[in-house]
């Protein structure tokens, strides 16, 4: 029936669903409001921990965010318009199983050269006023007229004509027109002391040579290196590729866009050069590409490390938004069930539910979104380094705080739907005893299924991380830990009745009345217990990864380096290193045994991976064969490093080989560190791989394909004494500018050196700001637990329990948590830690002990915290007067 007034018409049979919908609206707000006055002390432990997961999800989307955009500063290419230069990148295609071909790709470590010709080529493009040949040499800077001043500062060599690509002036004397005349930049001018008519001593590869300066030059553009120019002819000489030049610097004629400049090059020059080297024309921000060459290879080393850190916060976030919200409604499920009794329909509770952690979270998402600023602008302090610094373009901080407010907001509304959900669908007379109900000891049977699978999904993971090697091992253990932790989370109820048997017995004895009440109350709550211990095994289990494996390579690697190394004395040189023929100049000196110079470089290995395609980089010493066995000693296992000779032999880690399936004889193709595909016969298999790297080759065979040919180390052996050799090796090396001869060490033989400053920043992150959040996780959840259990402490006060009787139980129920949440995290660490640890370091775990207990520390005192601050001033009313 309807009825009609004025112009439009309005239905009656609509009425009562409008009207329903409004009275349900009316009485969920109403519920919602005064569920969050009455609660207000559970919600703020809800809302700290909300915040908290928003503003970490945050920092990590705005890290993430300036990593992707990172490019390496421009600043020997300032003045160039375009840079053309060789690609840095190479590729492996291959086809999985059962799936379309795929392509792997990474950078390479060294630069990879263009042909000369190609200067020509883009002088001749369209729009190109100059296209100018831009090499460089490492240059070790002598002292000024009276050999003093900037003793052993490093420069980089280049021609005078590649003055004007950054760009220089001359500010004193003139241009250098002989192969022994140079200008200096005003820095090094001021450093050494030097001007127009006097001489300096520069060191490139060889013994230093005095050169007369005819000029000293300055730029204007801040962070450019110093600088040495010589003659381009004289330059060509030294850099010792006459075939080849590292890039071309172009300046384009006035009036000329990059895109067209871009487009002109891209005409001119070939499409590849090198074999299967492309030519990049690079423009604009791309430019410092050309300078630092491994800066995008580190970025991409970086990417899924921080991106592995990242999946993990996110896990951990999410787990703990979904644990704090469940154990709030949880702990309301009393007073739903009473308000489904007398009335509301599962719709307004729902609704009211739903209301009351929208407000909470969203109000935490948009501060945790606030948050994520600082945090991320401090991890972003950590990670940026001179050859990537890591941009902050003016919308990522409000991309990253509004991409972790939607998801935190998202994720809460349906973790408190799914937490009220057994007592929303219950009938009103059946909600009347649930009420009264005591609290389930058991978990659902889909939740415990589903942890059971995790459990055996996580075991099995740590078991097929024994069985491969390097990185397939670390993310197979990587998996089983995720599995575990979430295992843990699921069964917490039953993992907390195996832990009440464990330990209830002992909390009794020790504990007396205190301890009788501690154990009833965690024998009686299950899934309390369980809420308790899970974030605190999260942090123990999170943290203990994170730090062993890391102490356990560094270990491993450590003991195999300094069981390899024989040499007593190292040499050392400026950062460019030393020439090649200071080797030979120890050698000679009196006292001196055996010396071979370490050049390090890197290559590259195709490989398949489960079916999938994957290019490794390995970092690798290029050695002096004939001089290994008083200097290093691989332990090897097969063949002869006699033979380590030429440019085709490698010898190989023992289990590297095992997994490429081949032994002395066979070959294996590899491309060097500036992509060159070698194809090199196997001469010997060593065992100590993890200190030495993977493979090793012959100096002569990397040493054509490095950026600049110098030993990084000169290993020496002495005949009788250390300090007699030291000293005749000391004089021997007396020529070379800035080098040092001192007592050998096991970091000077160790193919990965002593971690890196950016290595520190990936563990103050992981374990910092992930660890800080777990135990701030730790206390909310234990504070909410603790605000939730007032009744309880009133009850046992009107029993007759004394304040101090109390307060004694919650101290026991605090340790009894920690025990446990410490054994079973350990526990749960261990397992794919002793999976890791045996398939890559043959070893057991190793954790130092003083790292473990500033952890168990720091977990009693968050679980203190949780618990005994809000039973002691939250509860004050219970604690202090008997009711």
């Amino acid at each position: 029936m309807s009825t009609s007034t004025g112009m439009g018409t309005s239905t009656d049979t609509r009425r009562p669903h409008a009207d329903v919908r409004s009275g349900v609206r009316r009485a969920s707000a109403f519920l919602a409001r005064r569920s969050l006055k009455t609660h207000r002390r559970a919600w703020a432990a809800v809302f700290a921990a909300t915040t908290a997961a928003a503003a970490l999800i945050g920092a990590f989307a705005f890290v993430l965010g300036s990593l992707l955009l990172a490019q390496p500063p421009v600043e020997r290419h300032a003045g160039a318009d375009a840079v053309v230069a060789a690609d840095q990148k190479v590729t492996y295609t291959a086809k999985p199983w059962g799936s379309e071909p795929q392509t792997a790709t990474t950078y390479l470590s060294e630069r990879v050269r263009l042909d000369r010709s190609a200067v020509a080529k883009a002088a001749a493009a369209d729009g190109v006023a100059k296209a100018v040949a831009d090499d460089s040499v490492p240059v070790a800077v002598g002292g000024g007229s009276s050999g003093t001043g900037a003793g052993g500062a490093s420069a980089v060599g280049r021609s005078w004509a590649s003055a004007t690509l950054t760009p220089y002036r001359l500010t004193d004397g003139h241009a250098p027109r002989t192969s022994t005349e140079v200008v200096i930049d005003s820095a090094l001018a001021a450093a050494a002391g030097s001007k127009p008519g006097s001489h300096v001593t520069l060191q490139v590869d060889g013994a230093p040579h005095p050169y007369a300066v005819t000029g000293v030059a300055e730029t204007g553009h801040r962070g450019a290196a110093p600088a040495v120019f010589f003659t381009e002819q004289r330059l060509t000489a030294l850099a010792g590729h006459p075939g080849t030049v590292d890039a071309v610097g172009v300046i384009a004629v006035k009036g000329v866009s990059a895109d067209e400049l871009r487009a002109s090059l891209d005409t001119a020059l070939p499409d590849r050069t090198h074999g299967d080297r492309e030519v990049r024309v690079l423009t604009g921000s791309g430019r410092g590409q050309a300078e630092y060459v491994d800066a995008l290879g580190a970025r991409g080393d970086l990417l899924p490390l921080l991106a592995s850190i990242a999946g993990t916060v996110l896990m951990v976030a999410l787990l703990v938004i979904a644990t704090t919200l469940s154990q709030a409604v949880h702990q309301r499920s009393g007073e739903l069930a009473l308000l489904r009794a007398v009335g509301a329909t599962p719709r307004q509770l729902r609704s009211a539910v739903g209301r009351e952690v929208s407000r909470v979270a969203c109000a935490a998402a948009v501060l945790g979104g606030i948050g994520a600023v600082p945090l991320g602008l401090l991890m972003r302090s950590l990670l940026t380094t001179d050859p990537l610094p890591l941009p902050v373009p003016v919308w990522l901080p409000f991309a990253a705080g509004a991409t972790a407010a939607v998801l935190v907001a998202s994720a809460a509304r349906p973790v408190s739907m799914l937490a009220a959900r057994s007592i929303t669908r219950l009938r009103p007379a059946a909600a009347l005893g649930a009420a009264r109900a005591p609290e389930p000891g058991e978990p659902g049977r889909l939740r415990t299924a589903a942890g059971a699978v995790l459990a055996v999904a996580g075991v099995g993971s740590a078991g097929a991380a024994t069985a491969q090697g390097g990185q397939a091992a670390a993310v197979a253990a990587s998996g089983a830990a995720t599995s575990l932790i979430i295992a843990v989370a699921l069964l917490g109820p039953w993992i907390a009745r195996v832990a009440m048997r464990v330990l209830g017995t002992p909390v009794r004895r020790v504990g007396g009345v205190s301890g009788f009440l501690a154990a009833k109350s965690a024998a009686a709550h299950n899934r309390r217990l369980g809420a308790a211990i899970t974030p605190i095994v999260l942090v123990v289990a999170f943290v203990c990864v994170q730090l062993a494996a890391a102490s356990t390579l560094e270990r491993a690697s450590d003991r195999q380096a300094a069981a390899a190394l024989r040499a007593d004395l190292v040499a050392t040189g400026p950062a460019a290193g030393l020439p090649a023929d200071a080797a030979q100049a120890v050698r000679r000196a009196p006292g001196v045994k055996a010396a071979t110079g370490v050049l390090r470089s890197s290559v590259v290995l195709a490989h398949r991976e489960m079916g999938d395609p994957k290019l490794d980089r390995f970092p690798v010493l290029g050695v002096t064969a004939d001089q290994l066995p008083g200097t290093l000693d691989p332990h090897v296992t097969a063949g002869d490093l006699a033979d380590l000779t030429g440019r085709g032999t490698v010898a190989v880690g023992k289990d590297r080989a095992a997994d490429l399936d081949i032994g002395t004889g066979d070959t294996v193709k590899l491309r060097l560190g500036d992509g060159t595909e070698v194809r090199l016969r196997v001469v010997a298999l060593y065992e100590r791989a993890l200190g030495l790297g993977e493979f090793m080759l012959p100096r002569e065979a990397l040493a054509g394909h490095v950026s600049a040919p110098r030993d990084q180390q000169i290993l020496i052996r002495s005949a009788d004494g250390a300090s007699a050799s030291a000293s005749a090796a000391a004089r021997a090396l007396s020529p070379y500018t800035g080098a040092q001869v001192r007592t050998a060490t096991a970091d000077d033989v160790r193919i990965a050196p002593p971690s890196s400053d950016q290595d520190n920043a990936l563990v103050t992150i992981g374990v910092g700001v992930i660890g800080g959040f777990a135990l701030l996780a730790v206390i909310s959840t234990l504070s909410l637990i603790t605000v939730g259990r007032r009744p309880e402490f009133h009850l046992l006060r009107m029993v007759g329990a004394g304040r101090r009787q109390v307060r004694r139980m919650l101290v026991l129920e605090t340790g009894l948590v920690a025990v446990a949440g410490l054994a079973i995290g350990t526990l749960v660490a261990a397992v794919p830690l002793v999976a890791f640890a045996v398939s890559t370091a043959g070893s057991v775990p190793y954790l130092p002990p003083v790292q473990y207990g500033v952890l168990a520390l720091a977990v009693t005192v968050a679980a203190g915290a949780g618990t005994m601050w809000p039973g002691s001033s939250g509860g004050r009313f219970v604690l202090k007067r008997r009711a």
